[in-house]
């Protein structure tokens, strides 16, 4: 059950801790044991999947309890649509033992390596204005608290441990199992086309309201904006794929280009262009759903994604533009990746939900790390980070962000409540990493700082 390796480094490479000790249990009462163990000695334990949140999120100083083993499919009901597994299943998995059935998850994010208790207790979304957060799809949970009892709830039990759960940080307790409501099995017909920025932006509603689940890709220095929409069909599937342009080139020559790009920042004006150029024509697409809901995420990278107001979308996008667009007219001005990642979701009523009480547009930028090596990207953050605070911008909690409990208490009216919660079910804080102390707690210090899980970046 105790790893001999116990260092761990997030996906994208930005994040890395050597806890204490590492554990991989196999079942409830292996989990039982460490929180005991935990309890006697003191100690942090950190629940952690698969290590894609790029931010410390995940690290701790004390102990981490891996969950590849916690990833059976417990129970499911085709009749009323929905399925009991445990929290460490990768929605990868999740998708295949689905199928199985003739089920699937009703939205899904841009990505699938994570596990399901990873995207519930971060409330990750993927896109579609009346589509919520994936955690409002979430009926029911068991988890382990502090004290080793194992306890469900949802909206009828224990309401408020449910609500906390569902965007809680891996804060509230171990997450066991989740109960999750499902569809039947379905194809998306996906349509992309690129247009102007000014189109995109004079025309945002209309387009946002005209499919199921829209997103857009931005590539700042081209000026064109990817429009992917998708609608739910019965038509045969329709797959387009090239190597040549997809592997060879959207990934070899990329890497390339975005690695000769550290050395030269002006090249990176080039390779945002060579990439929208790839990608402009019109192209459609039909496939099982989790397929046109996922991309290929191709090289490490620094990332951050803000939630804003859906009402705001536009002006946001047109002050975030003009940034932008000073940037590139200074011949040392910053040089952004692409692209910029624009997708919507419904309101919710979770505490710390980003679209809590309101309907969301999600932006989101990137530095990649071509070969896994280091690029400037805090200047870059910090700037786009401002103009998003100003539209009442709320962060992805998996991301990293430097909002302390004093401007969280502003954005989340159900802040307090969401602090309450936590001090009743784990009065000793065994489940308050570094992230929790920093972010809930506003506790400071080099030893809790953003900085002290971070690997080398400039």
């Amino acid at each position: 059950m105790s790893l001999p390796d116990t260092r761990f480094v997030n996906w994208g490479r930005t994040f890395a801790c050597a806890p204490l000790s590492m554990f991989e249990p196999d079942n409830v009462n292996d989990c039982q044991r460490i929180l005991d163990l935990a309890h006697h000695q003191r100690k942090v334990v950190r629940a952690v999947g698969v290590g894609h949140s790029p931010s410390d999120l995940a690290c701790t100083s004390g102990y981490m309890l891996r969950t590849t083993k916690l990833n059976r499919l417990l129970e499911v009901n085709v009749e009323k649509r929905y399925v009991v597994a445990e929290a460490g299943i990768t929605l990868d998995a999740l998708h295949v033992e689905l199928a199985k059935h003739g089920l699937a998850m009703t939205n899904v994010g841009s990505i699938s390596d994570q596990t399901l208790g990873g995207i519930i207790t971060t409330a990750t979304h993927g896109t579609g204005i009346n589509y919520g957060v994936i955690s409002t799809h979430v009926i029911a949970l068991s988890l382990l608290l502090a004290d080793g009892a194992r306890v469900s709830c949802s909206r009828q039990e224990r309401p408020e441990l449910f609500i906390a759960s569902i965007c809680g940080l891996g804060s509230t307790g171990l997450i066991m199992s989740v109960t999750l409501q499902v569809e039947p099995a379905f194809r998306l017909r996906e349509t992309q086309q690129s247009i102007t920025f000014h189109q995109c932006v004079r025309n945002i509603d209309a387009l946002v309201r005209a499919a199921q689940h829209v997103r857009i890709w931005w590539f700042p220095a081209a000026d064109a904006m990817r429009v992917s929409s998708a609608d739910r069909t019965l038509e045969p599937k329709r797959v387009v794929a090239s190597w040549l342009w997809h592997s060879f080139f959207g990934f070899h020559v990329l890497q390339l280009l975005l690695f000769l790009g550290r050395y030269l920042l002006s090249l990176n004006i080039f390779t945002t262009r060579f990439a929208a150029w790839l990608v402009k024509d019109d192209v459609v697409t039909v496939d099982d759903s989790y397929r046109i809901f996922n991309l290929e995420v191709r090289y490490p990278q620094h990332t951050t994604e803000w939630a804003i107001p859906y009402a705001n979308t536009q002006r946001c996008l047109q002050d975030l533009h003009a940034w932008l667009a000073q940037e590139f007219a200074d011949p040392n001005g910053l040089r952004p990746h692409f692209p910029i990642e624009i997708r919507f979701s419904d309101s919710d009523d979770i505490w710390l939900s980003p679209s809590n009480g309101q309907q969301t547009c999600w932006i989101g930028i990137v530095q990649y790390k071509p070969y896994g090596l280091e690029v400037p990207f805090r200047e870059l953050f910090e700037r786009f980070e401002a103009i998003l605070l100003r539209h009442g911008g709320r962060p992805h909690w998996a991301k990293a962000h430097p909002l302390r409990p004093d401007t969280l208490r502003t954005l989340y009216p159900r802040f307090d409540d969401f602090v309450r919660v936590l001090k009743d079910v784990d009065p000793h804080g065994m489940f308050r990493n570094e992230y929790v102390q920093r972010h809930i707690f506003g506790k400071t210090g080099p030893e809790v700082g953003g900085e002290v899980f971070r690997c080398d970046g400039r």
